[in-house]
């Protein structure tokens, strides 16, 4: 164990070591492509010389860390693994009480507080780094405030998770992952139902809009699209960010169009009402549902080949990592990571989906409120306020950009008309 996971070191550090070297000295998103120079798409026609400098910098730090945590994840689990942390974890479950049900529990706090602990200093430089260059505004307690109601949430899920999966691991063995799909579909629906009304105020403040003459505006074109007045919602933001926003959430009654209130505060009427359009598309052309079906049909393929691969796992390496068997929870972060590792496999699938998705609204908004000069004002708007990467690098977008790059965005609109001629 000591010898695998030096080469897991020595491997993540080679690793580390290019990823650093290609976006410091290869990657270089500052030149467009021939042809857009002087276009809507040249940031150097909307932004000064001192944002273009921060813009650089800071999505060169943000696409090393992206790049550098998403293996480290790999890396922790397998410490986890190889150290025998998740055995001590069991163990110590067991000590405490013979019912399984507690026992899970236990096991999973455990897992949840080591892993914060590891992980709260990166999500600290992480938090100071968005602070030191004007995105964040959020003060230290309200940032801790998040982390803690980030930290329960994702406990009380894990929870679920380990006591249904490993119940049914037991019960059904080769079939498990079958029936833990099954069960994840109702349990995604619910998820998507609460989240608007239960999940989401315990990070902001919800209400209805206050400027009454916007939101009469807003109401006219929600009209035209025959979207009932009460789910346009605007969000207390401008704690703790400085970037612009705005989205679409829940399903059925609940769901909802949420403003942030530094979109209100940064975009004039016409440049919000294009944003409202692009979101109240979401509402119209059924996106969350589409995104839940391809979510789900993902899962199920993943599942299956998760199951495979910690089947192989376990009866490959469970004797020398004193894992009992897949049953055994000390397996879970195996599992975890075999989840995480095959996420980012299919992540250039899933953004690509969702980047078809947020070109046909931006169509939508386009065609609805036939507004060019407000739609491309306020994506450059929406540029500065992010420090956004106009062209940012192919294996950034195919990896990390559910949402078309703002090069493609801003060309789209600067050529509607000649293509709706066309």
């Amino acid at each position: 164990m000591k010898k695998f996971l030096k080469g897991v070191f020595l491997l993540y550090g080679i690793y580390a070591a290019i990823v650093i070297s290609y976006f410091l000295l290869i990657a270089d998103s500052s030149n467009l492509p021939n042809g857009y120079q002087g276009s809507a798409a040249d940031p150097t026609t909307f932004m000064n010389d001192r944002q273009l400098e921060l813009t650089y910098e800071y999505s060169k730090i943000r696409h090393i860390i992206f790049f550098l945590l998403t293996p480290f994840d790999w890396v922790f689990f397998l410490t986890i693994l190889a150290v025998g942390f998740s055995v001590r974890f069991r163990n110590w479950s067991e000590s405490v009480t013979k019912i399984s049900l507690f026992q899970k529990g236990i096991y999973v706090f455990w897992l949840s507080v080591f892993t914060f602990i590891i992980m709260f200093p990166i999500d600290y430089i992480s938090y100071q780094l968005s602070k030191s260059y004007g995105i964040t505004t959020s003060t230290f307690v309200i940032w801790m405030k998040d982390q803690f109601i980030d930290f329960w949430l994702d406990y009380l899920f894990m929870v679920v998770l380990a006591i249904v999966v490993y119940a049914l691991i037991k019960k059904y063995n080769k079939r498990w992952w079958i029936y833990a799909w099954v069960i994840s579909v109702p349990f995604t629906v619910f998820l998507m139902f609460v989240q608007p009304v239960i999940i989401d105020p315990l990070y902001n403040d919800f209400y209805p809009l206050k400027d009454k003459e916007l939101e009469e505006k807003i109401l006219n074109l929600a009209s035209k699209a025959d979207i009932p007045a009460e789910h346009v919602y605007e969000v207390n933001m401008s704690e703790k960010t400085n970037a612009l926003n705005a989205y679409v959430t829940g399903i059925g009654s609940n769901s909802r169009i949420v403003l942030w209130d530094t979109t209100l505060n940064k975009l004039n009427d016409s440049e919000v009402l294009f944003v409202m359009a692009h979101e109240m598309a979401h509402y119209v052309k059924k996106h969350i549902y589409m995104g839940m079906a391809a979510y789900l049909l993902i899962s199920f393929i993943g599942l299956f080949i998760a199951s495979k691969i910690l089947e192989w796992a376990v009866k490959r390496f469970g004797q020398r990592l004193l894992i009992k068997g897949i049953n055994d929870i000390a397996s879970l972060p195996l599992l975890l990571l075999i989840i995480s590792m095959l996420t980012f496999i299919q992540s250039p699938i899933s953004n690509a989906f969702s980047r078809y998705l947020e070109h046909s609204a931006d169509e939508y908004a386009i065609e609805m409120t036939n507004d060019k000069t407000a739609a491309i004002s306020g994506f450059q708007k929406l540029t500065i306020a992010g420090l956004s990467e106009v062209n940012p690098p192919a294996i950034v977008k195919w990896l990390r950009y559910g949402h078309p790059t703002m090069l493609e965005r801003l060309n789209f609109l600067e050529n509607y008309d000649v293509k709706q001629t066309n």
